[in-house]
C-alpha cells in the first residue's frame, strides 16, 4: 500500500486512499556505458524487499539497509569494471538510483517535501525538531547521524563525515560521499548529511545509508493535495 498518513500518521482517510491507489510510484532505469551496465527498479511505496548485486559486497549490504529502512522495493543488477576499482560502479549506481527516485516523484503534488523521523537504536534516541527545515537524526550504536532533506528540484549535497579508516573491507570509504553526490544530483534533491561524532567506520556508514533512506521515505509521503511551493513548481 502506498504511504499516506492521516492523524498522527496512523490513519488514512478514504479520499487520501483513493488518491494514493491511483498513483504508481515505481520506475525502471537501464543505463549502459563502457564502464558499467545497470538495471534498476524502484518502488518507493514498497515493503523493503531488495535484490542487490553490484559485485561490491559492502556496498550491496549498505543498499539492502537503504531499501529496508526506507521501505523501498529495490532491485539492482550492476556489472561494472571492478577490476579497475569500485569508483565507477558506486558512482553510477548512485546516478541511476537518483534518476529512479526522481522518476517516481514526477508528480510532487501532496508530498511532504521535507524528510525527518525519530530513530531509537540501542541506548540512544535521535530526536528531530518539526519545523520548516526538517531533518532526521539517526543513531547507530555510538553514532549520531543528522540528515536534512528537501525534495526541491534544486540538487545540492552537504556532506560532513570523517572516517577513521580508508577502507571497510576492500570498500574505499571516500566513495560514500561520491555515491550520495551522484544520487542527490540525479534525484534533484537537497541533501545534508552530518556526522557530529562516531568511532566505528562501518557503523557510521551504515547509519548514513539508513538515515538517508528514512528521510527520503518521509519526504515522499503524500499528506494532502497541495504542492508545497510558493512558486507553484518543484
Amino acid at each position: 500500500m502506498n504511504r499516506c498518513s492521516g492523524e498522527k500518521g496512523l490513519t488514512m482517510n478514504n479520499k487520501c486512499s483513493k488518491k494514493m491507489d491511483s498513483i504508481a510510484r515505481k520506475s525502471v532505469i537501464v543505463r549502459k556505458t563502457k564502464e558499467t551496465e545497470i538495471r534498476l527498479s524502484l518502488n518507493i511505496d514498497g515493503t523493503g524487499e531488495s535484490r542487490i548485486s553490484t559485485g561490491v559486497g559492502f556496498f550491496d549490504h549498505m543498499l539492502e539497509s537503504f531499501a529496508k529502512h526506507g521501505q523501498f522495493d529495490l532491485t539492482i543488477s550492476c556489472i561494472g569494471d571492478i577490476h579497475v576499482d569500485f569508483h565507477h560502479t558506486v558512482e553510477d549506481v548512485g546516478i541511476v538510483l537518483g534518476q529512479a527516485y526522481a522518476k517516481c516523484l514526477e508528480n510532487k503534488v501532496g508530498i511532504k517535501r521535507y524528510g525527518f523521523s525519530f530513530t531509537p537504536m540501542d541506548e540512544a534516541m535521535a530526536e528531530v525538531q518539526a519545523e520548516i527545515s526538517s531533518g532526521i537524526n539517526t543513531i547507530d550504536k555510538d553514532q549520531w547521524i543528522q540528515t536534512v532533506l528537501d525534495v526541491s528540484g534544486r540538487p545540492f549535497l552537504v556532506f560532513n563525515a570523517d572516517f577513521s579508516l580508508l577502507t571497510v573491507g576492500d570498500f574505499p570509504t571516500e566513495l560514500v560521499e561520491e555515491f550520495f553526490r551522484a544520487f542527490a544530483m540525479n534525484a534533484m534533491v537537497t541533501l545534508h548529511i552530518n556526522v557530529p561524532y562516531g568511532k566505528n567506520t562501518h557503523h557510521i556508514i551504515e547509519a548514513i545509508f539508513k538515515g538517508v533512506a528514512r528521510a527520503l521515505s518521509e519526504a515522499a509521503r503524500i499528506e494532502g493535495s497541495v504542492l508545497l511551493s510558493t512558486k507553484g513548481i518543484l
